[in-house]
């Protein structure tokens, strides 16, 4: 399989590193579907890209199905999921209640269980497929202010890994890409809200001391989706600035 010249999904797709992603495949003929719960960025970043988009609720899993289903009328199957789709915001486990803890579960890891369970079927068919999701450094070393946030991504890592297992048998590869802080909007406005300092010493107890760029973590999606990682399946690759080294 061929990233370069196959058919993605992308969650998250209209802006921050789902963006790059999709430009990242976009640019070397990739065909994209642009899923995001904001689709009329989704269709701007979609048309730009040559791609589809598709209006996705992670957090719904009729949203999900519906939408997949969608990719797959439209190109014909799915080769490569990136599961993209985020949120978080910067408080102090102690002032976050019941309701803070549902929606970051629910965008960060249910959104990724749903989408690849919806998404698998079609791979297993194809005897072929590729599942790149994004996680984060916070879901290795943890994160002051991101407790929740850093469970769900480490729960996105042991589930990739165990994914990783049960579909090898069928072609099918999964891992994970863990970035660092990363100029996105979501970041800007975690900063806007008045996270500046807390971003500000991550920055500094970083090696090469700045922010990641969206594009940089998109070539390590791709990098991974394609076959130049064909032997690579279950593993975590870091885009983090050297902040944490395993």
């Amino acid at each position: 399989m061929n990233a370069e010249r196959s058919r993605v999904l992308v969650t998250g797709g209209a802006s921050g590193i789902g963006k790059a992603v999709v430009d990242a495949f976009a640019r070397d003929s990739g065909r994209v579907a642009v899923c995001d719960i904001n689709v009329e960025a989704a269709r701007t970043v979609a048309a730009a890209a040559g791609g589809i988009a598709i209006e996705m609720d992670v957090t719904d899993t009729g949203s999900v199905r519906a939408g997949v289903a969608q990719a797959v009328e439209g190109f014909g199957g799915v080769e490569i999921l990136v599961n993209c789709a985020g949120w978080d915001r910067v408080m102090p486990f102690v002032e976050t209640d019941e309701e803070f803890w549902d929606r970051v579960i629910s965008v960060n890891y249910r959104g990724v269980v749903a989408v690849t369970h919806a998404v698998l079927p079609h791979m297993i068919d194809a005897g072929a497929g590729a599942i790149v999701s994004i996680a984060s450094e916070a879901g290795r070393s943890g994160s002051s202010g991101e407790a929740v946030y850093s469970g769900t991504k480490a729960a996105i890592i042991a589930f990739t890994r165990s994914i990783a297992r049960e579909v090898a048998r069928y072609g099918i590869r999964a891992n994970v890409v863990l970035p660092g802080l990363t100029d996105t909007p979501l970041l800007q406005s975690m900063i806007a809200d008045g996270s500046e300092k807390l971003m500000d010493a991550i920055v500094k107890a970083t090696p090469l001391r700045r922010l990641a760029r969206p594009e940089e973590v998109a070539e390590a999606v791709v990098f991974l989706a394609s076959e130049r990682a064909s032997f690579t399946t279950g593993e975590t690759l870091s885009v983090g600035g050297g902040l944490v080294m395993a």
